[in-house]
């Protein structure tokens, strides 16, 4: 249908809109033909041409005038003519308007009813809506407006025809368009009310055509609406159905399980198996559970909410799958706890490591700590280990820091009994745990299974009964302590390995092999920062027991400088010059060797006594006067300070820690007796210290020796000498005597003289004291230059100029100066007398060989 076109008109009512219902309506070409004809018939009118081009009936505006333009007056006769057609087109006019309100008067009314038709369906459309969130109610709506739409339809072909006559009338009567519109009155002309009801028509059939559009637009959108939101319930309710039978067999394998106190302990990995499973198996429920949700909130953006019942479904299916999710989390979780509590990795078994009141409880870190439940406090440390501590408190009696500290890591070791574990064991348990990684951190529970495979394993090998939880959690206490003093529940696996390694019950030698091996690279090459690492974890071990300051503090740089004098000046260093410093017994690790040596002595009888406390036989260690003879300290009265009146010791002496051999007694009686006429200040410039020190030239001056302070008290070493003279620890420890180097030596002083009646074998023997006592003054003549060299590097700060010294500061610097030129000096004499004695010894070598050979 074309739309009317107003020729002179500003505007037209719009064009009828096609009906667009999916398969309802067709509006046809030919709608004049096959739609009944209209109730109102006005004639048509000969079509113009429209703007499409199309056969749309158009009428040119057509001005009326009311006289025909003459030049002058007219004649009677003229006049009469004139007069006669005037009335002639008069009477035509009246006869067409008498016409044209008859039409127009027949076309008001179909128009008017048309447009209260379709309002009145436009009401009943929109009360149609919401639709409701049911299936079975919105396919009733879907019926309804099916019903609607047909009755729509079937009233199309009648509004089509009265629109289209009203488009004839309107081509055949044009009208034009008012600035401002005329009310009529009784002075209005023919015309004038022709193009008043021209225009009324107009408006009627373009209210009519916009009704008709807008309402057939309404129900094509209103018939997808529906079509859509049933698609939606329909999937919703069958989300629904399959979720509600998930969940309901999902809740019927929640109701077989068995409560977690009523499991077997090893099932519990079994049953945390079977649950995961059973987690993943449901898994899928939960896109489903988000599906219908989902949809449901895409119906309510479409303002179609839920039915009641729907509504109370879907409510219940989120409730069901939450409290599904809720129970098995729990029941993991509470597996997951039984399993660390009770079962083989636990700490549960440890619990049993202490009795009450105690009772031992575990930090979210995993860290443990103690309850005392009659004092009503908490502590870090194991009661045992308590206890242990406070036995520890009974050696700071002894002297010697070296001793100290050894003697105080012998009680921790047998109290932890690693004493009875080899490395090879301790290697074998932290390869089965994959720590070959030296910076991977290790938690609480990883040590625990450590500790605890490390101890089942030494009841298997030595047929032994052993108190693993006791054991476990007292070596764990004591790995914390040392490396975690702030329980942080983590320790990186070097600083275990450390501490295992130290304590173990091995030679010291393989120890610092492997420790060694821990910081190398593949090529068994360390450079300085890894081996500052080694000895920073090692040095960690005194500093629990309170004795770092006694081997160079926390501060590690100068032993790596000392260790790296061995590598020639290479950035690493190699196994084998490690060892060769270590042997030396630097000032950060004598205490490992002394450990290794009262280790060692625990098991040795002396057949002597004690010329302080006269016990008979000595155990332990045996310290002999090499000054005076026949005077032999048992290990207690030697390290705590013991003298008897009139029984004063005399430097040098001698350490035992095996049994003696009677070439070892007469090596003794021949150095005492050289060294009976040797005087006081042949010892003072001949030195021997027991230790290498690794401090620097500027810390020399207050830490030179390991005890200094502490051998201010002991009175069996002052040889009639005031308190300030008493001799240091490095001074009166010349040398121990070692089971492998000094088991069957001679005294040098009698080879001269028995050359001609000793056999080839006793010949054999003095070389090779002499070659030990070469070996030892190699070493202090090699001490010798390490300081030597660092008094030479060492600035000299004496040597400015006169002004600098004005304040306090430069005077004390300069007096640190002029304290390190003279320690310089006492060094080089000391390194002359020592060179001067290694040539004498090698005088003497080089004749005994000669001797040999003849």
């Amino acid at each position: 249908m074309q739309p009317l076109v107003m020729q002179g008109c500003p505007s037209t009512f719009p064009r009828c809109h096609e009906w667009r219902a999916v398969d309802h309506f067709h509006h046809s070409s030919s709608l004049r033909s096959t739609c009944p004809q209209p109730q109102v018939r006005v004639a048509a009118a000969t079509p113009a041409p429209s703007h499409h081009g199309a056969g749309v009936p158009r009428l040119s505006p057509k001005l009326f005038n009311g006289s025909v333009g003459a030049a002058g007056p007219l004649e009677p006769p003229a006049m009469n003519l004139c007069w006669n057609e005037i009335k002639k087109k008069s009477h035509n006019l009246r006869a067409r308007l008498e016409a044209f309100s008859d039409h127009s008067g027949k076309l008001q009314i179909p128009l008017q009813e048309i447009i209260d038709w379709l309002s009145q369906k436009d009401e009943e459309l929109s009360a149609q809506l919401p639709l409701q969130g049911d299936v079975i109610l919105v396919q009733q709506e879907k019926e309804t407006h099916a019903a609607f739409m047909e009755d729509v339809k079937s009233r199309g072909p009648y509004i089509y025809s009265v629109l289209e006559s009203a488009q004839a009338f309107l081509s055949q009567h044009p009208f034009e368009e008012l600035e401002e519109p005329r009310s009529e009155s009784k002075d209005t002309s023919p015309r004038q009310r022709i193009q008043n009801l021209s225009r009324f028509v107009w408006k009627q059939a373009t209210v009519a055509s916009e009704l008709w559009e807008k309402l057939t637009a309404r129900c094509v959108d209103q018939h997808r609406h529906i079509e859509r939101t049933l698609e939606q319930l329909l999937e919703i309710q069958g989300a629904m159905e399959e979720l509600s039978t998930t969940l309901t067999q999902a809740e019927g394998v929640r109701a077989t399980w068995e409560p977690i106190g009523d499991l077997f302990i090893d099932s519990l990995p079994e049953h945390i198996q079977a649950l995961k499973l059973f987690k993943e198996e449901f898994s899928p429920m939960k896109d489903g559970v988000k599906l219908v949700n989902d949809l449901a909130h895409q119906l309510a953006i479409s303002d179609v909410h839920l039915s009641m019942e729907n509504s109370r479904a879907l409510e219940q299916i989120n409730i069901r799958w939450k409290q599904l999710q809720v129970s098995v989390g729990e029941r993991l979780k509470q597996l997951q706890d039984a399993h660390r509590d009770f079962g083989p990795g636990s700490q549960h078994f440890l619990s049993s490591s202490v009795q009450v009141p105690w009772e031992r409880a575990i930090s979210p870190n995993k860290v443990p700590y103690y309850i005392n439940h009659q004092a009503q406090t908490t502590c870090w440390d194991h009661p045992k280990m308590t206890e242990l501590y406070q036995t520890l408190a009974d050696l700071n009696n002894i002297k010697f820091s070296a001793y100290r500290t050894a003697m105080k890591l012998r009680r921790v070791q047998k109290a932890l009994r690693l004493d009875l574990v080899t490395l090879t064991t301790a290697l074998e348990i932290f390869n089965e745990h994959d720590l070959q990684a030296s910076e991977h951190v290790m938690d609480v529970v990883e040590v625990i299974h450590c500790l605890t495979a490390l101890y089942e394993r030494l009841e298997e090998e030595r047929g032994i009964l052993v108190n693993v939880p006791l054991c476990v959690d007292m070596s764990l206490n004591w790995l914390l302590n040392v490396f975690d003093s702030g329980r942080s529940g983590k320790m990186r696996a070097l600083s275990f390995k450390t501490g295992i390694a130290c304590l173990c019950g091995t030679e010291v030698k393989e120890k610092l092999q492997y420790l060694f091996s821990q910081v190398a690279n593949s090529g068994s090459q360390c450079d300085q920062r890894h081996l500052g690492v080694l000895l920073h974890e090692a040095i960690q071990v005194p500093r629990q027991l309170g004795e770092v300051a006694a081997f160079g503090g926390s501060n590690v740089e100068p032993s790596v400088r000392s260790c790296f004098r061995f590598s020639t000046g290479k950035p690493v260093i190699e196994a084998s010059q490690f060892l060769e410093w270590v042997n030396l017994e630097p000032q950060s690790m004598v205490w490992l060797a002394v450990l290794h040596r009262v280790t060692i002595a625990e098991q040795v009888k002396h057949q002597t006594k004690c010329s302080i406390c006269r016990q008979c036989p000595i155990k332990g260690f045996r310290y002999r006067s090499l000054k005076q003879f026949n005077v032999d300290i048992c290990q207690t009265c030697f390290l705590t300070g013991r003298a008897s009146k009139g029984n004063k010791l005399h430097y040098p002496i001698m350490e035992y820690y095996t049994p003696t051999t009677s070439s070892e007694n007469m090596r003794d009686f021949a150095t005492t007796l050289k060294n009976k006429f040797r005087s006081k200040h042949y010892f003072s410039k001949h030195p021997q210290r027991g230790y290498l020190p690794v401090q620097s030239v500027l810390e020399a001056d207050y830490s030179e020796t390991l005890a200094e302070m502490e051998s201010q008290n002991c009175s069996f070493f002052n040889d009639s000498l005031s308190p300030d003279d008493s001799i240091d620890e490095d001074q009166y420890l010349l040398r121990h005597s070692s089971p492998i180097t000094d088991r069957e030596p001679a005294f040098g002083q009698q080879a001269p003289c028995s050359m001609a009646t000793e056999s080839k074998g006793e010949l054999e023997k003095i070389l090779a004291h002499l070659e030990d006592e070469n070996r030892i003054l190699q070493g202090e003549l090699r001490r010798l230059k390490w300081q030597h060299e660092e008094a030479a590097e060492a600035p000299t700060l004496g040597e400015g100029p006169a002004e600098v010294a004005q304040d306090h500061r430069n005077e004390e610097l300069l007096a640190e100066a002029r304290i390190l030129r003279q320690h310089k000096s006492r060094l080089e004499t000391r390194m002359q007398i020592l060179e001067d004695h290694n040539k004498q010894l090698e005088s003497q070598l080089q004749r005994l060989r000669e001797l040999l050979l003849q």
